[in-house]
């Protein structure tokens, strides 16, 4: 035993080391100022972007701002301009604290930008840091952003960046009349693509409405793989906190549109899962209001039995091609008394699933392999359509 404990902290530290110089060798879209200061030097420009929206340990808008590009506005995602806000709260248009510039919340009512919004522009940067998953929120506002530009003939710049789950594909793909602002495009739930590549792929396949092209180009990084693993420097949201979150969101987030607790309101959401009539289980957390992050977090209060996946996350989920995985959502179910009250928000659940087929074949008492099988069509075909807007190598990404 003493031996295998060695030898697994030899290969953690060594996977770590590796793992520290690719993240070295990658060189950001946002980075890359010789390329796009040249194509907006002049203009005015628009940014929608968060607290991810780096270049090294200085803010984007502040970068532009000291190179004398004259930016009118910023636009802000899911979370606000600065990431403090928790999922689903209700972003405030206003000024940015630290350089006064006006603040247009896209999270809300106002997802898309109004005509007004973008007309006084000739270009809006879209640079922000995406985790790879459909239902995360980040993609769909940068759909209505390239859907309002080419309405008024705006530019779009986007500042490209990693996707930790951009090494596999998987998942149900969205069907028609499930979309929404959890799942616009008809792609899988995991799509293994950079922003950037998702934004060609939202401009080729006239997703858009009326079929519109965007005015769309996409600074590329240096140094990037699908093939590789990436860990975010920074948190992209207030719950999406670790690495370890980040390689479990795909499968644990179904989970928000039933009764089983992912942990928000602790120090691991996206973590963990139980809830306080789970049967099984060896791991117990209380969610607890967390401000800024989850301040009314599912089961405040309330002793929760679950499972704790933190460990299998940093030691396994990193070696493993395929990471997505629907058994905790099938065990949950199954160790669930009450399964009549599992679903707490079915039209929820099914606009993450992007179909009714999931929740119905759980409830029916499919097996994972069966429920998988279902989806593999539209996955083979996703994948022909992926590859071609694809910007970087790809060895050994396969569904």
């Amino acid at each position: 035993m003493r031996g295998k404990i060695t030898f697994g902290i030899a290969l953690t530290s060594l996977i770590l080391i590796i793992s520290l110089q690719t993240m070295a060798q990658i060189r950001m879209g946002a980075e890359r100022t010789e390329i796009y200061l040249p194509l907006i030097q002049g203009k005015h420009v628009g940014i929608c972007g968060n607290h991810t929206s780096m270049i090294g340990t200085t803010h984007l808008a502040d970068s532009l701002l000291s190179l004398g590009i004259s930016i009118e506005k910023i636009f802000c995602p899911e979370h606000g301009f600065r990431g403090e806000a928790e999922a689903g709260a209700k972003i405030e248009s206003g000024r940015d604290r630290k350089t006064g510039l006006p603040i247009i919340s896209l999270y809300g009512k106002n997802k898309k930008p109004t005509a007004e919004q973008v007309s006084d522009l000739d270009v809006i940067i879209f640079d922000i840091q995406d985790v790879g998953c459909r239902f995360y929120t980040y993609i769909s506002t940068l759909h209505y952003v390239m859907e309002a530009a080419a309405e008024q003939g705006v530019e779009v710049i986007i500042l490209d960046r990693p996707n930790p789950n951009g090494h596999y594909v998987a998942g149900p793909v969205l069907e028609a009349g499930y979309r929404s602002f959890v799942g616009m495009h008809k792609v899988p739930v995991v799509h293994g693509m950079t922003i950037g590549e998702y934004g060609r792929m939202i401009n080729g396949e006239s997703w858009l409405a009326n079929g519109n092209k965007c005015d769309l180009t996409v600074i590329e990084m240096e140094g990037y793989t699908h093939s590789m693993r990436y860990s975010l420097p920074i948190a992209p949201s207030p719950n999406l906190r670790s690495d370890a979150a980040i390689l479990l969101y795909p499968s644990l987030c179904f989970f928000e549109g039933t009764c089983i607790s992912v942990g928000r309101g602790t120090d691991t959401p996206f973590e963990v899962y139980g809830a306080p009539g789970l049967t099984t289980g060896d791991f117990f957390f209380t969610p607890a209001p967390i401000k800024g992050v989850s301040e009314n977090p599912p089961h405040k209060g309330e002793k929760c039995r679950g499972f704790s996946l933190s460990t299998f996350a940093n030691e396994e989920l990193n070696y493993h091609h395929n990471n997505f995985t629907i058994k905790y959502l099938i065990q949950a179910y199954q160790n669930y008394p009450d399964k009549g009250n599992f679903f707490t928000n079915a039209a929820f659940f099914d606009k993450l699933a992007g179909n009714s087929k999931l929740r119905e074949m759980i409830i029916a008492g499919k097996n994972e392999a069966e429920i998988e099988k279902t989806w593999e069509k539209d996955i083979g075909e996703f994948m022909e359509i992926r590859k071609q807007y694809l910007l970087y190598e790809e060895i050994g990404v396969r569904n």
